[in-house]
């Protein structure tokens, strides 16, 4: 249900369980940890994986937790937020590319991402406060970094639903795109990235950390 694919020295993470919306399992979310941990090592040794690419199959990104998940207590699991920890600590350039919606907890992953891209008729949302769930702990301090601290609070607490385009405007979508151009659009904004020397690259992202 997760597929990797390196296209050069970008790799490309699928969430491919489009029946379910890429509703996540336990199962789908250790595998996304070990992609992203496997990506993040492969572009430290500079041997790939230079840029990574999260997408999705089918018309939705990700639902958040399956259901049966949730009721088992994944909701509380710390693999959330091993995954998006090792999402942050890529060297590289990492992008979400949004094929659908995006829901609940697959909010962090999207967060910890670099740049985020989104298909036209998308929704976010981040139920937390109806489902009496805690935020990742990382969120709310990324998402506040992005559209601020009232528009954080509207998304985590007001548990509002926006569009892609309310996304733009507030700073948490940097594009929208096309379906049939998502991944072509990320691997043009990975493009430099990759031909550049490794060490250079990661020393501009480290100097953008540090602002």
């Amino acid at each position: 249900m997760i597929r990797t694919e390196d296209r050069g020295a970008l790799r490309v993470v699928k969430l491919d369980r489009p029946d379910k919306a890429n509703a996540l399992t336990e199962t789908m979310l250790g595998a996304l940890c070990e992609a992203a941990e496997a990506a993040t090592e492969a572009a430290r040794a500079d041997v790939g994986a230079r840029a990574l690419v999260l997408t999705g199959a089918g018309a939705v990104f990700s639902a958040g937790m399956d259901l049966e998940a949730a009721r088992a207590g994944l909701g509380r699991s710390p693999l959330w937020e091993r995954l998006s920890g090792a999402i942050a600590a890529h060297p590289g350039l990492t992008i979400a590319a949004m094929n659908g919606t995006l829901a609940g907890g697959a909010m962090g992953m999207a967060l910890a991402c670099d740049l985020r891209l989104a298909v036209p008729g998308a929704k976010l949302f981040y139920p937390v406060m109806t489902m009496g769930f805690l935020p990742q702990p990382s969120d709310p301090g990324r998402l506040r970094a992005l559209v601020g601290p009232a528009r954080a609070k509207r998304l985590l607490m007001a548990a509002e639903k926006i569009t892609v385009e309310d996304g733009r405007d507030w700073g948490l979508i940097d594009r929208i795109v096309p379906r049939d151009d998502l991944l072509d659009v990320a691997a043009e904004l990975a493009a430099p990235v990759i031909e550049a020397d490794a060490a250079h690259a990661f020393a501009i992202k480290t100097l953008i950390g540090k602002a």
